[in-house]
This record gives C-alpha cells, structure tokens and sequence, in this order.
C-alpha cells in the first residue's frame, strides 16, 4: 500500500519530481488550461506532499508553504486516473495535520476554487474574500485558525 511522503524539494528523486511536475502539468495547464509558471521558485522551498501508486505515479499532490505569520498550501491535485477514491479528503487531512505539527497554532490560509468551497469548509476552512477571478477560474480566499 502506497504511504504518504513529505519530502523538501532537495529530498525529491529526479523521477519524483518528474512525475509531480508533470501530473501538475496535466492538470493544471492541460486539464484547466491555466497558464502560468510552472515549476515556480517556491517549489525550492515547500515541503512536498504526496502519496504515489504502485509504478510511482502521483495519486495526489499538495505543497505547504510556510509564510511567516501564516502558513498555506496549494497546488492541490488528485490525478485524473485516481479521482473519486477519496485520495482528496486523504490529501487534505495530511496536509492539515502536518501543518499542524509543524507550525502550531499557525492559520491557514489557502486560494480555493470556488466549487470545491464547501470540501474545504468541511475541514473547518471559512470563506475570507469576495469571489475573483485567477487564471479565469473563479477562487475564494479561505482561512483556518490555528
């Protein structure tokens, strides 16, 4: 069974980075049609996220980001093939809970697509913003108190 690895980017393998790199390529800028940057210069200094199957594939992918004050992640995806297994809720409950162990009582704060708004509230994730457009898709700013 596939375990969940949180990995800075200087302990990434080459073909672990290639395959984040490139499911967030799939996603991202194929799927959404997003263009932007991609890797960025906070990748260098994330913690990596993720959990691979069985030929090392990524199921699911997240970045934490450590902000000062603050502390956020993003980059969220669930691969296309692995949609529906709940690997997303998996994700989210990995990445809340090292945050948590890393950055105690450190807020979260996050830019959420709109449609996955009430997924993130269920992680106690209240909505902060107006609505507005990124990368033409409609996001919300959302927080968690630490």
């Amino acid at each position: 069974m596939a375990q969940w690895q949180i990995k800075t980017f200087s302990e990434l393998t080459t073909i672990e980075l290639f395959n984040l790199l490139y499911t967030r390529s799939e996603v991202f800028v194929v799927e959404q049609n997003c263009v932007f940057q991609e890797p960025t210069l906070e990748d260098l200094d994330c913690l990596h996220v993720f959990k691979t199957d069985e030929a090392g594939g990524i199921i699911a992918y997240g970045r934490i980001i450590d902000k000062g004050e603050t502390v956020t992640f993003g980059r969220v995806i669930t691969a296309p093939q692995h949609r529906g297994a709940g690997s997303g809720r998996e994700l989210l409950t990995v990445l809340i809970s090292e945050i948590t162990r890393r950055y105690p009582a450190r807020t979260i704060e996050i830019q959420a697509q709109s449609y996955l708004e009430h997924f993130y509230g269920s992680f106690g994730f209240k909505a902060c913003s107006a609505y507005y457009l990124e990368d033409e898709i409609e996001h919300v700013d959302m927080k968690k108190e630490g």
